[in-house]
């Protein structure tokens, strides 16, 4: 029987990347639905009726949301073709359970031990910052969508959050080693809104952190990132319309 995949989705979204990359990455054809979140379509609703959010994967018709779970299923569904997630249990069972606290901690924390055995709950970037829970995509939004002091403290942390991923990659091309795997999926979709925290931040990312823009371009090495990944340009332009419609101006 040929196999049904749908992805609800929407072209800028960071977390959408995710799932187009790991579709790609397994060759598997599907059909592509753009929502729009201003009016969100009957079969959203429908797929994710809890959160009502993109993306949802949808399998032989039945919906898989979240993206980091989506990212799993598709591995594990598909597994025979370029496997992402680690094979030993551990290491799997690692990334099953901190993919689901992703929104609460920085992004590195919900991988697995494939980046360096971390104390997750107590890593401090400076002693006097006991207990930080830094936020990837919080620090980041918070870059284009305020401005003077909360803005510098967003782009503090945000170049703080990307130092300590750097200290991850160390000399690896990737974050799990010699090969594009789970975490790179998970990360390289902010890439393409860099060019946005740039220009709204006054700022350059590649300055700041040299090895993250290395390891970004050796991913876009790769047709399924790079086809994948919407340009930066024109993410900047789809911020600027929405922060007029926000007010943020």
């Amino acid at each position: 029987m040929a196999e049904e995949v749908v992805l609800l989705d929407f072209w800028p979204s960071m977390f959408g990347v995710r799932v187009r990359i790991v579709l790609a990455e397994k060759g598997i054809e599907y059909e592509y639905r753009e929502e729009d979140l201003r009016n969100k379509s009957s079969l959203l609703l429908q797929m994710n009726p809890v959160h009502k959010k993109i993306p949802v994967l949808i399998h032989n018709g039945k919906p898989v949301c979240e993206s980091s779970i989506i990212v799993q299923y598709i591995d594990e569904v598909w597994h025979d073709k370029a496997p992402l997630l680690p094979s030993d249990p551990y290491q799997r069972a690692q990334a099953s359970a901190w993919s689901k606290i992703e929104n609460a901690f920085v992004w590195i924390f919900f991988v697995f031990d494939e980046i360096l055995p971390i104390n997750f709950i107590n890593l401090d970037l400076n002693t006097d910052k006991k207990n930080k829970k830094l936020q990837l995509y919080n620090s980041s939004r918070g870059v284009w969508s305020t401005k003077g002091e909360e803005q510098e403290a967003a782009k503090k942390e945000f170049i703080e959050v990307l130092k300590v991923l750097e200290e991850q990659l160390k000399d690896k091309p990737f974050f799990g080693g010699e090969t594009f795997g789970y975490v790179d999926v998970c990360l390289i979709g902010y890439y393409c809104w860099f060019y946005v925290y740039e220009t709204f931040g006054n700022f350059s990312i590649e300055a700041e952190c040299p090895e993250i823009i290395a390891w970004a371009k050796r991913c876009m090495q790769k047709e399924s990132v790079s086809k994948s990944l919407p340009d930066g340009k024109k993410v900047f332009g789809f911020v600027q319309e929405l922060k007029k419609k926000l007010g943020l101006d």
